[in-house]
């Protein structure tokens, strides 16, 4: 079975911010679930000086379908002004089955064509 399933990797300010988007995410069905790891440290350069922070990780379970409407409503809630959004695909073949199926049955469905459009 062909599921094209997806990890949506983002970074977050803090523990709130990612529960915030989690859960909407959740409750919108664009993911099947979302995963928060906490106290994490990134170093990287930021308007040519090098910067180190505290951050969150969410990681959200969804579909290659989901994933250009997963972008837009973090950009639209998220505090960062780039905020880093990586779709990550997932082996077709790999994992635990009826996890897997339980993804699919747990996010919308496309509609239209629409649906994989993205607006950058």
């Amino acid at each position: 079975m062909f599921r094209n399933l997806r990890l949506v990797y983002v970074t977050t300010s803090n523990r709130d911010e990612a529960r915030k988007i989690g859960t909407e995410m959740v409750e919108q069905k664009l993911a099947a679930c979302a995963n928060i790891i906490d106290g994490m440290e990134s170093i990287y350069r930021w308007q040519d000086d090098i910067q180190t922070d505290k951050e969150c990780i969410l990681i959200l379970k969804t579909t290659y379908s989901n994933v250009a409407k997963c972008t837009k409503k973090i950009k639209e809630m998220h505090s960062y002004d780039v905020p880093c959004i990586i779709s990550i695909n997932l082996a077709e073949q790999e994992g635990n089955a009826g996890y897997l199926d339980w993804i699919m049955q747990s996010v919308r469905k496309p509609i239209s064509a629409a649906d994989y459009e993205t607006d950058d």
